[in-house]
């Protein structure tokens, strides 16, 4: 039975180490891959141990967070205390994979053969580093699980009746990308907005939490979301005066890349489910004061349909690598 390892950082995870350890895993009985951590690290060790955890099922995936020294020359410890760590971790090893020139170093310290896989970058031309500076760029090389941590997220916050839908649509047509609808429009379908209860408006927030994750799954570089959390307790301030404080902290928590506030500017269109026609500028108040106190920046759109689609698509264009649209 032989036993082969493969270390690294992931930092992030990419095809080139999935084309690693898929070609380690083809050349050995058991292959163990330790994700390597640090406090120091730009991505959190539980995130990137889990990446490779998914799409590793046939391996054994480890998580070594012990602060060790990144490089022999940070300790004269570092081969003794990096011998120790793949010992508990991992055991005896047969056969080291890497990618990397110290490859037949490190496996001297293992007692391990070593097996260099694409150490030129010829099959997978990409590394973490170049994937860190320019996600968009590099796109094809982020496995899909991984793409969620770089997606652009364009956020549309207003009013009822200010366009947010039609704005959403037409710059997911434009781009190609992805767009969330607003759940609370479904929500409210066969409801009285006006007698919405707590429970409603909590249900109301995991629905467009749970929609708007589902699509960054999936999504290609950018996602316009069509509302978000802020609105949606902005929403319950007004029809009950206060809104779950979970609501609050899960709102500030999201990431958005822009956030754009339409104006109120645009004439009220009634269609079965609106009801705020006379509280536009009050909403549209609370929500700045709402992005204020999570401390986000945003921009504020006005102008008719073509305006306010012309400033969103120079805002987002650099979001996506100034993809051509």
């Amino acid at each position: 039975m032989t036993h082969g390892l493969v270390i690294g950082k992931f930092l992030p995870y990419h095809e080139g180490h999935a084309h690693l350890i898929r070609q380690a895993r083809a050349q050995v009985d058991t292959l163990t891959v330790l994700v390597r951590s640090s406090a120091r690290d730009p991505i959190e060790g539980r995130l990137r141990h889990g990446w490779v955890h998914r799409s590793h099922m046939d391996c054994r995936v480890l998580h070594v967070d012990d602060e060790a020294p990144q490089s022999p020359e940070e300790s004269a410890s570092f081969w003794p205390i990096w011998r120790e760590l793949v010992a508990r971790y991992a055991g005896a090893v047969d056969v080291l994979f890497t990618s990397e020139p110290d490859g037949e170093s490190w496996a001297r310290q293992f007692g391990a053969r070593h097996v260099a896989i694409d150490r030129e970058r010829r099959v997978v031309p990409v590394l973490s580093s170049a994937i860190r500076a320019n996600p968009m760029g590099l796109w094809r090389w982020i496995p899909p699980e991984v793409r969620p941590l770089y997606l652009r997220r364009v956020a549309i916050l207003g009013a009822e009746s200010t366009g947010k839908t039609t704005l959403a649509r037409r710059l997911s047509d434009t781009l190609g990308a992805a767009w969330v609808p607003e759940y609370g429009r479904l929500y409210c379908e066969h409801r009285d907005a006006l007698s919405l209860t707590t429970v409603d408006f909590e249900a109301i927030g995991w629905g467009q939490v749970a929609w708007e994750d589902a699509a960054a799954a999936t999504a290609d570089r950018v996602l316009i979301c069509d509302t978000e959390l802020h609105t949606t307790n902005t929403w319950a301030d007004i029809v009950l005066g206060s809104r779950p404080e979970w609501m609050t902290a899960a709102a500030r928590e999201r990431r958005y890349d822009l956030v754009l506030v339409l104006e109120n500017d645009l004439p009220w269109e009634a269609d079965g489910t609106r009801v705020l026609e006379h509280r536009r500028e009050e909403h549209l108040r609370l929500i700045e004061a709402e992005l204020r106190s999570a401390a986000r920046g945003w921009r504020r759109i006005g102008g008719d349909a073509d305006a306010r689609f012309n400033e969103a698509l120079r805002l987002i264009r650099p979001l996506a690598g100034n993809r051509p649209v």
